[in-house]
């Protein structure tokens, strides 16, 4: 309506109008992959923007002690967590960890208030989210079956749908996280 204040204005919790909002719901039909593609996209730009706008300090803020969780070390978790699915187990290379050895928390734990260490963190993460992206495009059976010699079988369709509960999973504490430093809510 003209002279309505946006949605942004009305609710200052709100990250964008609800008309300018970057992520698109799914509103035609589509294949599997594609839906799983619309739904990784949608969380990896959630936690994007749950983190935009923020100082390294605010980025490295733990909410309740005594856990490690902060925005940055969950960037940096899913940047392992990318790598280790989309390159350990689906196109099985000998990836390196970024951040310390499997269950050392380090991607927790490293994360530092400081711009080098945000930096790091991000370029990592949109490195492995873009190779998560080239190598769906390039296989699009999801029926296909990879056999991860920690995991045994595993169908490429269980990979995308762990990794869309990863990230809904994670976008609900970047929601928390967020809220405890600018009392920002977001959509």
């Amino acid at each position: 309506m003209a002279g309505m204040p946006s949605q942004s204005q009305q609710d200052p919790t709100m990250w964008v109008d609800s008309n300018d909002d970057p992520r698109q719901d799914q509103q035609h039909e589509q294949d599997e992959r594609g839906t799983y593609q619309d739904y990784l996209g949608h969380y990896r730009l959630t936690l994007q923007m749950k983190c935009d706008g923020l100082t390294p300090e605010q980025l490295a803020t733990r909410s309740v002690p005594p856990s490690t969780m902060s925005l940055l070390g969950m960037v940096r978790h899913m940047a392992e967590v990318e790598r280790v699915w989309f390159r350990r187990v689906l196109s099985q290379q000998d990836a390196d960890r970024f951040w310390g050895p499997r269950r050392g928390d380090d991607d927790w734990n490293g994360a530092v208030g400081e711009q080098a260490a945000v930096d790091e963190a991000f370029a990592a993460w949109r490195g492995e989210v873009a190779y998560a992206e080239e190598w769906l495009e390039a296989h699009p059976d999801m029926d296909a079956v990879i056999d991860d010699p920690e995991r045994g079988p595993i169908a490429v369709r269980d990979v995308l749908v762990h990794m869309v509960e990863e990230y809904a999973r994670h976008c609900g504490h970047a929601d928390l996280l967020r809220e405890c430093i600018d009392g920002r809510t977001g959509q």
